[in-house]
């Protein structure tokens, strides 16, 4: 027996109708690549969206097709996100900060048909420009003022001018029903093996995670917030970030490429940005320059922190000296991308501080929508005891079932998809990745997890930044050794640094070596790049002492 309840199919375009009816006059606030500060409302976000709908249509885009963007976290940005998806369009976020070769092959995977670009990435269009082969068109993310010259815009067959396009458009559109499970949104990973992976999602996936992740217990959105991604909106639709704004109403507030401790400090404090996410790294640049200039956050109240595990020296620092709240969250391109959040249970409240940071430094519990269990390598169920870690697995409606156009075949095992990362779980749901499964050090047969390694070098007062990987060792078959960046000035010599994990961890795991480089390689996301440095180092010789 069915219910008697109107069909309305979950869209992304039904967040947009719903900001521009009940949020209209609500702020959008984006740093430019023009270098002003623009300033734009949801009301006029849905009219310019329906008007590039209209000119991509124009241009003979069809539903299912792809389309491309190079660019920033901005209002246009923002404009393609509903413009792409509400006409049946798939939005394809290609990442700026890869290699010119990899775009290449990103772009001719998806076959974009269109990419649009910041005036930034003009160097990466005209590298690839004559070498894709799908793309008819590449739109200057600009207005005619501020459009390549033309001795420039000769190197980009093709080449259009966004505010053009836009403007030759009026607003009368209606956005059209289709099935939600239609594709919304294309991006791809590369924390797989072999060639990036494309991740494939819906418009109801999307939408069921924008409910979830604004939720009190996941991200903690409301309409009274003023929410800046710093992660950027080429990196799993920035969190889904851009969904929850038009969801709950809340002002956003974007950056654009000013992504440095002094442009992102001025916008917090001149838009009264209540809540921010973004990647350990990009934190390590905001405190250091508050801390260098003394400074405070007069609205900032709590940050998300997801890409890599958020050093626990990090979280105290945001809490004790400038009373913002740290949620450590865990996700995956694969997962759209929220699978935890840590936030507390009522039984944790009254903890002593102390246990509350032990929490807090783990990645925090399941959001509705994203279950998870561990497993043993011959796939048995592992029990919640804090201790035990397996490979954790994962599985709900904003998941994947597969990669674009099948590559690398059926990933999911009895339903469940394997992240790659091992983990523990405590009894009370609390999980804590201890490693990527091909990032775990094997010594003498007992793993040891880099990442409690790395926390407690980043805890040391002298240390920047700290990788710890596995290093060949005769006896033992792999050792940690630990890669270290010092803060500017700051000395530590191998043996302090190596005397300072007495008494925090069992002693078998400290690490047998330290190397001190200029600058450890990060990835595209920021994250570290360990596979570089294990091929860095994989010569490297152990002290045998």
């Amino acid at each position: 027996m069915l219910g008697h309840m109107m069909q309305q199919p979950l869209l992304i375009s039904t967040l947009l109708i719903h900001a521009e009816r009940h949020h209209g006059e609500r702020e959008i606030v984006s740093r430019r690549v023009e270098g002003d500060i623009h300033r734009t409302t949801y009301k006029e976000l849905a009219s310019r969206s329906r008007r590039m709908a209209k000119a991509l249509i124009k241009l003979g885009i069809q539903p299912g097709e792809r389309v491309a963007t190079l660019a920033w976290n901005t209002h246009r940005h923002m404009e393609l996100y509903y413009a792409v998806s509400g006409f049946g369009a798939v939005l394809h976020t290609l990442n700026p900060r890869l290699h010119p070769d990899q775009v290449v092959y990103i772009a001719d995977h998806a076959e974009d048909q269109v990419v649009f670009f910041d005036l930034t990435f003009l160097p990466i269009v005209q590298a690839v420009a004559s070498r894709t082969k799908t793309v008819k068109h590449w739109v200057a993310m600009t207005d005619r003022a501020h459009m390549p010259a033309a001795d420039q815009a000769a190197k980009v067959p093709g080449l259009l001018c966004f505010e053009e396009l836009m403007a030759a458009q009026d607003d009368t559109f209606t956005w059209p029903q289709f099935d939600e499970n239609s594709a919304s949104s294309l991006c791809y990973t590369s924390g797989t093996t072999g060639n990036p992976k494309g991740v494939l999602y819906s418009h109801r996936s999307t939408l069921l995670h924008s409910l979830a992740a604004a939720l009190p217990d996941a991200l903690n959105c409301s309409e009274r917030d003023v929410i800046l991604p710093v992660v950027p909106m080429f990196h799993v639709n920035a969190w889904g970030l851009p969904y929850v704004g038009c969801l709950t109403g809340a002002k956003l507030v974007f950056p654009g490429p000013g992504l440095d401790g002094k442009n992102l400090y001025e916008l917090f404090e001149s838009e009264g940005v209540t809540v921010s996410a973004g990647v350990p790294t990009v934190w390590q640049g905001l405190l250091g320059y508050v801390e260098a200039n003394k400074l405070k956050f007069s609205t900032m109240r709590r940050t998300i922190i997801g890409g890599s595990a958020c050093p626990p020296a990090m979280i105290r620092a945001f809490a004790e000296q400038y009373d913002v709240q740290v949620l450590h969250a865990w996700g995956m391109t694969e997962m759209s991308p929220l699978g935890t959040v840590c936030t507390f249970k009522a039984a944790q409240v009254p903890l002593g501080q102390e246990e509350r940071y032990a929490i807090m430094a783990t990645q925090g519990r399941a959001v509705f929508g994203a279950d998870m269990k561990i497993v043993s390598e011959d796939g048995k169920d592992l029990p919640w005891d804090g201790k035990t870690t397996g490979d954790l697995y994962v599985k709900g409606p904003w998941i994947i079932s597969g990669y674009f156009k099948n590559e690398g075949g059926n990933p999911l095992k009895d339903g469940w998809f394997p992240t790659g990362d091992v983990a523990k779980i405590s009894p009370d749901g609390f999980m804590t990745i201890t490693d990527r499964s091909k990032d775990v050090i094997k010594s003498g047969g007992e793993w040891i997890g880099s990442i409690d390694l790395e926390n407690i070098a980043m805890a040391h007062p002298a240390v920047a930044m700290a990788a710890c990987i596995a290093a060949r060792h005769p006896k033992w078959d792999e050792r940690p050794l630990l890669v270290v960046v010092k803060k500017p000035g700051a000395s530590v010599t191998r043996d302090e640094l190596i005397a300072f994990y007495d008494g925090k961890i069992a002693k078998w795991w400290t690490p047998d070596d330290v190397v001190f480089v200029d600058a450890i390689p990060l990835g595209a996301t920021g994250k570290m790049q360990k596979i570089k440095l294990r091929e860095q180092f994989k010569d490297h010789v152990l002290p045998t002492a």
